[in-house]
């Protein structure tokens, strides 16, 4: 009889070892599926979510994505052992996306609205920026001010910073795919005039661009620019250590320098 119950402790006592390293395993893998550094490396690749906005993210004659924060989102990638790849997404579903894991951030002059940042976990900001109204030049003279705004029918990206800047003030606005798209609907005249970032402003009207016959005026506001990740993402303190070890050396200085936004950069 006590052999018998001794047998049947044993047995217990093995089964809940067995569960105990069963539960042990689960918990290990549970955690590295937590780890957004480790889901890169291990399919390896870092896919960024983008628009075409220069200076930030656009293409070359080649066809390749370069920008500031291009060149540094494949600096930051090749530092994890991995390549950047860059996917151009609606800017309206960037959160939808991200959580979808179709993109694995999001790096593109991304304004740190509260919807932003209650949505994803984001760097520490690295650029300065504001949203800037832009109107045909021979008209300029006429919006110096937001009183002179009111009856302007506005194109601004959908989801972007510009269009909750015109939101917010009972402007008339239409949503577009993408900044560059809101120029285009100011130089075609199917809008008065557009909302977009005052960097890229800077550097896609104006003289000696594709829209000379454009230029901005009122600045809405002052915002900055952070990088986006999921929730909880170990990825964020990765890039801000990366930013960091960038301004040390100097090469984040350099790269701003290069797409003409020194000016805008926040020195650590």
């Amino acid at each position: 009889m006590k052999k018998r119950v001794l047998s049947v402790l044993l047995c217990a006592g093995m089964a809940v070892s067995l569960l105990a390293g069963c539960g042990s395993g689960n918990s290990g893998k549970s955690g590295e599926s937590e780890s957004d550094k480790a889901y890169v490396q291990d399919k390896g690749t870092l896919v960024v979510g983008i628009t075409n906005f220069e200076p930030m993210d656009y293409k070359d004659e080649n066809g390749e994505w370069i920008g500031f924060d291009a060149d540094l989102a494949k600096k930051f990638a090749e530092s994890l052992g991995v390549e950047a790849e860059f996917v151009e997404i609606d800017w309206d579903n960037k959160i939808m996306e991200l959580e979808g894991k179709t993109i694995d951030c999001v790096w593109n002059g991304m304004t740190l609205t509260p919807e932003v940042t209650s949505s994803m976990d984001c760097t520490d900001a690295y650029l300065n920026n504001a949203q800037v109204v832009v109107v045909p030049k021979e008209a300029a003279d006429q919006y110096q001010d937001e009183d002179s705004l009111k009856d302007l029918n506005f194109a601004a990206e959908a989801g972007s910073a510009g269009e909750e800047e015109l939101e917010a003030r009972g402007l008339n606005v239409t949503p577009v795919t993408a900044q560059s798209d809101a120029l285009m609907e100011v130089a075609a005249g199917t809008s008065d005039a557009a909302v977009i970032d005052l960097l890229m402003a800077a550097a896609m009207i104006g003289d000696g661009t594709s829209y000379a016959d454009l230029t901005y005026t009122v600045r809405l506001n002052n915002e900055e620019y952070g990088v986006g990740f999921r929730k909880g993402s170990d990825l964020t303190e990765e890039l801000n250590n990366f930013f960091t070890s960038c301004y040390e050396d100097g090469s984040i200085q350099k790269l701003a320098e290069t797409y003409g936004v020194q000016a805008a950069l926040i020195e650590q």
